[in-house]
């Protein structure tokens, strides 16, 4: 995550995640799933700006990103610009958390696609505290702003862990930071139809005998990327294919391109593949954008 200090504005640039590991422990009493992940977050960007809101009002605009703030954001990405929308949320949870009456304006400009598995909403709202913490100098501390996260969403905290790779356990949002190599580069999928992660979570199952990311972790240290690939696992996959049979259509034609391994992230619908390096990454993204089977991304595992 990238803050710039602008005359009168802030603007952020906060990134996607991918999910190279997810899986489903059981099902707890709170109605959340207790699981097991390995997410890395990746150079696929949105970005916020944060101006003064002389009415005192929170104010949210959404856009396509490279459009000047005037292009509209595809059907499979329109976003609620109200209570209903995570950046709003997180605004008005800072500011009843900490007494303040300070609007403020947000404009924010899309390039994650939404309903994706990317967490792009949970990554703008982790935005929106750490800029307005410093926006309205309210001095938070990093711990205050992660415990503010987890009440939010379950992988918020993920953004504000100052790691590019972290394994998360309880319904995601415990942290534990890892090193992973950062030359990593992924071509990720976007189809136009999006999931619900709600619906995907109810028709998933917990694991009989369940999988440790810990082997994932292991091979990923040791740069054994290879087998890393082959190590790839979302318990969720199989409960999104149901759903949307497209999931399999689109991994399937990922698995016939030379990638080292492949799977959906998140809950879906985007998924990905693993590539030995960024000019294998661009050839095997030319191809899949000559498929046409939704918007291809060239991203790299960020620092």
């Amino acid at each position: 995550m990238r803050l710039i200090r602008r005359q009168r504005s802030l603007v952020v640039e906060t990134p996607a995640k991918l999910n190279l590991f997810l899986e489903i422990l059981a099902k707890r009493a709170d109605g959340f799933h207790e699981l097991e992940t390995l997410m890395v977050s990746v150079g696929l960007y949105d970005t916020l700006s944060f101006s003064e809101e002389a009415s005192g009002q929170i104010r949210l605009s959404c856009f396509a990103a490279g459009s000047n703030c005037g292009a509209k954001l595809r059907a499979a990405d329109k976003l609620p610009s109200d209570g209903n929308n995570l950046v709003v949320r997180a605004a008005r949870l800072l500011r009843d958390h900490t007494g303040v009456s300070h609007g403020v304006r947000i404009e924010l400009q899309k390039r994650i696609p939404a309903a994706a598995g990317l967490a792009g909403g949970s990554s703008d709202a982790a935005a929106t505290l750490m800029a307005l913490n410093r926006f309205w100098n309210l001095d938070l501390s990093h711990g205050l702003l992660t415990e503010l996260a987890s009440q939010l969403g379950s992988d918020i905290p993920f953004f504000l862990c100052r790691s590019a790779a972290a394994i998360g356990r309880g319904r995601g949002e415990v942290i534990e930071p890892v090193r992973i190599p950062l030359g990593l580069y992924f071509v990720i999928v976007c189809p136009d139809d999006g999931l619900s992660t709600a619906l995907v979570y109810q028709h998933c199952r917990p694991a009989s005998k369940p999988r440790s990311v810990e082997t994932l972790v292991d091979a990923l240290e040791s740069v054994r990327l290879s087998r890393a690939g082959q190590l790839f696992h979302n318990a969720l996959q199989s409960a999104a294919e149901d759903l949307n049979a497209g999931v399999s259509q689109l991994c399937n034609r990922i698995s016939r391109q030379p990638v080292l391994g492949h799977m959906m992230s998140g809950s879906g619908t985007a998924c990905f593949g693993l590539c030995e390096n960024r000019p294998q990454a661009i050839r095997v993204a030319a191809r899949l954008r000559a498929a046409r089977i939704g918007r291809v991304f060239v991203a790299r595992c960020r620092t």
